[in-house]
C-alpha cells in the first residue's frame, strides 16, 4: 500500500473573517471590518458558532471513521481550534493515539495586499483587477502581492508526497482551508486546468465539510468516496 487508507479533508469551521465578509471577496464597508481589521489571516479565530460546528464534526468523524492515528492542521489559529474542537468527541485515551503536527504546506494561500481592503478600496486602488480575474480565473489569477491556487499546488504536492511514503495505510484527518481543498482535489483526482479554475455552483466547500478519500484495493490510489458532507445544525439568527 502506497497511500493512507483514509484521507479526511475537513475546512476549518467558522471563522471570524468569514462572518465579517460574508462570503464577499472584500469586505462590505469599515464597519463590516472593524472589529478584526489588522488581524494576521494566521490568528483569525472561530466564532461561538465556528466552535460549536467543530464539536459536532468531531462526534460525527468518531462514529463514523473512528481514531486517526494522523491529525494535520495549517499552523493558522482557526484550523487548530477546528482540530481541537474535533478532538474533543474522543476519549483521553484515544486522543493519547492520535499524533497532530500542524504543516505550513497546507496553510491557506497568501491572500496579498487587498487582504483588509474594501471593496470600494480594493476597485479604486487595483481597476484593473476584476478583468484580469475573467481573463484568467481563479485558479491562475494571483491576488495582487499574493499567491494563485495553481502556486498552491507545488506546496500542496509536497504535502501529499509526504504523506504517501510516511502515511500509507494509515487513517489521517487534515483541517486545512478551502482554497487548498481545491488544491488537494486538484492533485489527487487528476483534474484539468478547466475543472479547477472554479467551484461548480453550490458545490464551495463548507465550514467543517468533510472531504473524504480511501485506498481502493491496491493500495495504490485514493478515491473520492464523500465531499463537502457536514454535520454540524444551522445557527438560528
Amino acid at each position: 500500500m502506497t497511500r493512507p487508507k483514509l484521507l479526511v479533508l475537513i475546512r476549518h469551521a467558522e471563522s471570524l473573517r468569514n462572518k465579517a465578509r460574508k462570503g464577499a471577496s472584500y469586505f462590505a464597508d469599515d464597519e463590516a471590518r472593524r472589529a478584526i481589521k489588522g488581524v494576521p489571516d494566521h490568528k483569525i479565530s472561530l466564532t461561538p458558532h465556528g466552535h460549536e460546528q467543530a464539536r459536532m464534526t468531531g462526534v460525527a468523524l468518531r462514529e463514523r471513521y473512528g481514531t486517526p492515528f494522523y491529525f494535520y492542521d495549517s499552523g493558522y489559529l482557526r484550523t487548530e481550534q477546528t482540530r481541537d474542537g474535533i478532538l474533543e468527541a474522543y476519549t483521553p485515551e484515544e486522543r493519547a493515539k492520535i499524533t497532530v503536527r500542524s504543516s505550513h504546506l497546507i496553510r491557506e494561500r497568501d491572500p496579498g495586499y487587498t487582504y483588509d481592503m474594501t471593496t470600494e478600496e480594493a476597485e479604486t486602488a487595483f481597476p484593473w483587477l476584476a478583468d484580469y480575474w475573467k481573463t484568467f480565473g481563479g485558479f491562475f489569477a494571483r491576488p495582487v502581492g499574493g499567491q494563485s491556487l495553481a502556486d498552491k499546488t507545488l506546496e500542496c504536492q509536497l504535502f501529499l508526497d509526504m504523506i504517501y511514503a510516511r502515511r500509507a495505510g494509515q487513517t489521517v484527518f487534515v483541517v486545512t482551508h478551502g482554497g487548498t481543498i481545491r488544491c488537494l482535489r486538484y492533485l489527487i483526482e487528476h483534474w484539468d486546468y478547466d475543472r479547477a479554475v472554479g467551484w461548480p455552483a453550490g458545490q464551495d466547500p463548507e465550514n467543517c465539510g468533510v472531504t473524504v478519500y480511501r485506498a481502493d484495493e491496491s493500495g495504490q490510489h485514493l478515491k473520492l468516496e464523500d465531499y463537502n458532507q457536514v454535520f454540524w445544525t444551522p445557527q438560528l439568527e
